[in-house]
């Protein structure tokens, strides 16, 4: 795959390069990030099911996992890990991509996308309006929850194994932080 060299890209250059292409568009540059690992696998795979049956179950909308493209501008699109998008708001969901903010994102944190996760990302999911952004660690077994509260995340609610953590933006979701990370 040949791209050529800019000082910054755009939607129209992200929509040249083929599908599947392990990039993500964030502030006109291109970020190429290797295969998730086993464990982030194994983690993505527990939260999507244990998410998708309770949204299907009460008609809440809809939840996307990686790779699936959300375009937050002609200069951001992220493919990030899970991400939920409410019934009445499900006209963002184009035959390519999402046309805008999720209601709630997720990212699990690994070693080369960690930098991204919690700065850059975090800055462009709250830049963008993303009500509920999870940051899941595999590696101290927590989950910190930011809330837009007046266009700004809050401080950061962390929780711990011994934990159960809830979905503000997915009424009555909740799941025990321990069985993120169960083998």
């Amino acid at each position: 795959m040949n791209i050529p060299d800019k000082a910054s890209y755009t939607r129209e250059d992200y929509e040249k390069l083929p599908e599947g292409a392990p990039y993500q568009l964030i502030a006109g540059q291109l970020i190429m990030s290797p295969g998730p690992s086993t464990s982030h696998q194994r983690i993505s795979t527990k939260l999507l099911r244990a998410l998708l049956p309770f949204v299907e179950e009460h008609g809440l909308g809809t939840v996307f996992h990686a790779p699936s493209d959300v375009r937050l501008s002609e200069k951001d699109i992220v493919q990030p890990d899970l991400y939920f998008i409410k019934t009445e708001r499900e006209h963002l969901i184009g035959p390519q991509y999402v046309e805008g903010p999720p209601d709630l994102l997720i990212e699990i944190l690994s070693p080369s996308s960690a930098y991204y996760d919690l700065k850059q990302k975090k800055n462009l999911y709250e830049l963008h309006k993303v009500p509920e952004y999870w940051i899941v660690d595999p590696e101290d077994h927590s989950v910190e929850v930011y809330l837009l509260e007046n266009d700004i995340y809050g401080i950061a609610t962390r929780y711990t194994e011994t934990q159960t953590v809830s979905a503000i933006q997915i009424k009555d979701f909740t799941i025990p932080v321990k069985a993120i990370f169960q083998r």
